[in-house]
């Protein structure tokens, strides 16, 4: 059974996505909390497994939350929700340590599979939407990013960037050993050596490193 903690300062929100999330029976919601000021706390108390944050609330917003969940012993999975407004407050919060995103409007059967691909572990990275949002910061010159993703890069083996290009693109480990010719394990052995060597937290982050270094860019 998956723990699920829902952060949302919107009631309806929040029921709907409590409907949705238990009508799987894997899936259980344990706490509701209507603002992300209180998110730190209902993980102390009640240990979910992964938070749905979403991003504007009154007080406290996602972003912020997300930093001081992630900030705690043994933390939970965090996946952001937005509507796309702001785009921004999600890149950020990815970098923070969010293990991906969605939109307030996901179809019922993927959200909850989104939740269950989260909870095993990985980062959930839907190709099309993610990279209109991390190609559109990527794509940004001010913090000249291309150079330093690239500098990053430069310690990885040829085998490595495949399969960090491969995870830009959004692939699972299955997909990618399919791509690659690799077994799924190999592929899991190369993930990790690369979130290690570029001192990521998941996935996510590392595809969006994939973006700013120019490898997705054909």
């Amino acid at each position: 059974m998956t723990r699920l903690l829902i952060v949302d300062d919107e009631a309806l929100v929040r029921a709907g996505l409590k409907m949705i999330l238990e009508s799987d029976d894997d899936l259980e919601v344990v706490a509701e909390a209507d603002d992300g000021v209180d998110a730190a706390a209902m993980v102390k108390e009640h240990r979910p497994d992964v938070v749905l944050m979403d991003i504007r609330m009154p007080r406290l917003d996602g972003l912020a939350a997300t930093r001081a969940v992630q900030a705690l012993p043994d933390p939970p999975k965090v996946v952001v929700l937005t509507t796309f407004d702001l785009d921004d407050y999600v890149f950020r919060a990815l970098q923070a340590g969010a293990s991906g995103f969605l939109l307030k409007d996901t179809p019922p059967r993927e959200l909850v599979q989104a939740i269950k691909v989260v909870a095993a572990g990985d980062a959930m990275l839907s190709p099309a939407v993610t990279r209109r949002l991390i190609g559109h910061f990527a794509a940004d010159p001010r913090a000249d990013r291309r150079r330093l993703a690239q500098q990053r890069i430069s310690k990885l083996t040829e085998r490595e960037r495949e399969v960090l290009i491969e995870v830009g693109r959004g692939l699972q480990n299955s997909d990618i050993g399919k791509t690659l010719f690799m077994s799924e394990a190999t592929v899991k052995a190369h993930v990790s050596r690369t979130l290690v060597k570029l001192s990521a937290t998941n996935r996510v982050q590392v595809a969006i490193l994939a973006y700013e270094a120019g490898l997705l860019d054909d």
